[in-house]
């Protein structure tokens, strides 16, 4: 498959609206995420539109609400923003309570679509990837990262590989979530 220049067209978008953001307690610029995101979901079949998708689903939640997905929606078409809006779990600020937002966002995931389910489950399992290799740099320092810390990390990230297993998700990357989270809970000793 050949990317098309849509895609070039959503790599510069992510980056201009994501510049300025880094992540969690790191200098690394939140596009490398971004990035890492897209390729998960190329390496693993995904289309073009899902790995634009990928390349965007962050930005409703973190950069414009309902105004970007319009305009994500008419830059890069409705398929598209199907999968961010999929891939939503705050759709403004404030954002609604940690817990709360969480257990809506995996009371979802057994409805969702297939290009839902694995640009989440590569976004995902590129988060889950980071924390690990996070720990076993900073060690336990760096729980206070996350503001519901080890127990409410260790929870989420467990209930949604379970949530992605049962919804269908890609074999491959719930395989790989999975055996990220049991070397994270064996080293912080869950």
């Amino acid at each position: 498959m050949e990317l098309s220049a849509t895609f070039d067209q959503a790599l510069v978008y992510a980056s201009q609206i994501h510049r300025t953001q880094h992540r969690k307690g790191s200098g690394i610029p939140y596009f490398s995420h971004l990035m890492a995101v897209a390729a998960l979901v190329l390496e693993n079949g995904g289309s073009e539109t899902e790995a634009i998708a990928a390349l965007l689903h962050d930005a409703v939640e973190d950069q414009g609400g309902m105004a970007r997905l319009d305009e994500i929606r008419r830059l890069f078409g409705p398929a598209v923003a199907e999968v961010v809006a999929g891939c939503t779990d705050a759709w403004g600020e404030p954002k609604p309570a940690w817990e709360e937002r969480k257990r809506r966002y995996l009371e979802h995931l057994p409805q969702a679509a297939p290009a839902t389910l694995l640009v989440s489950s590569a976004d995902k399992l590129h988060n889950a990837r980071t924390i690990l290799e996070d720990y076993r740099q900073f060690g336990e320092t760096l729980w206070p990262r996350f503001s519901h810390g080890k127990p409410g990390i260790l929870w989420y990230y467990r209930a949604l590989a379970t949530a992605y297993r049962r919804a269908g998700a890609p074999e491959r990357i719930v395989a790989e979530l999975e055996r990220v989270l049991d070397e994270l809970e064996k080293m912080a000793g869950r």
